[in-house]
């Protein structure tokens, strides 16, 4: 109460959520230890399952392993919604990629989203077009489409997300994107980028010249 949050470790907050430890072991030693379990990103935490959690951890019953995953899932969701509530005008790939990768970070499928954007540069509607499995999505362009023409888009900014880790575009992702970039020319609407999210770093199609 007296320093505030910022002062604490992810441990520490943990902890808190917690309230107590195990049989022989301190709830600061049980959070330190489940963090150690994923490299200390509470990301790949927030991955695990409820079950994976209790089987895992010896002592951590199915309600701690609720309480916990629903904390780091709220606090996902207060990122998304700070976002949402508080647009910056998209000038860089930099600016587009903090805006979506809070939803992406914990996925272990492809999903494939579109930022719609205004004359000022605003986000108007942010979609998600389709869902897919561990290595590709299937991308309906005129559903990409319609939302554009529906929320008078003037540009656009095109997320997936790779989750094995790999930056580079694939062909299939140069054909999606061609494809898109040209339907979206037919009603003067600009494809201003399409962004490959991983779990730690983007690749930009524009910041590489390839859009």
């Amino acid at each position: 109460m007296k320093y505030g949050f910022d002062v604490l470790s992810d441990a520490e907050l943990m902890a808190i959520i917690f309230g107590s430890g195990i049989h022989n072991k301190s709830v600061i030693d049980l959070c330190k230890e489940i963090l150690a379990s994923r490299g200390g990103h509470l990301s790949e935490v927030l991955k695990m399952s409820i079950k994976d959690m209790v089987k895992e951890f010896k002592g951590i019953g199915e309600v701690k392993a609720i309480t916990l995953l629903a904390a780091l899932k709220l606090g996902a969701r207060a990122a998304r919604d700070a976002n949402a509530n508080n647009p910056e005008i998209m000038t860089s790939s930099d600016i587009a990629y903090n805006f979506m990768r809070h939803h992406f970070e914990s996925l272990e499928h492809e999903e494939f989203w579109v930022i719609y954007i205004d004359r000022a540069g605003k986000v108007k509607r942010t979609m998600m077009i389709s869902k897919g499995g561990t290595a590709a999505t299937t991308v309906d362009i005129k559903l990409v489409m319609h939302y554009a023409l529906e929320y008078l888009a003037q540009s656009m900014i095109l997320f997936h997300n790779h989750p094995s880790g790999t930056l580079r575009p694939s062909p299939e992702d140069d054909r999606l994107t061609n494809r898109i970039v040209e339907a979206a020319k037919l009603f003067d609407i600009r494809v201003n980028d399409h962004i490959i999210i991983t779990r730690s770093s983007y690749y930009s199609y524009n910041d590489n010249g390839r859009i």
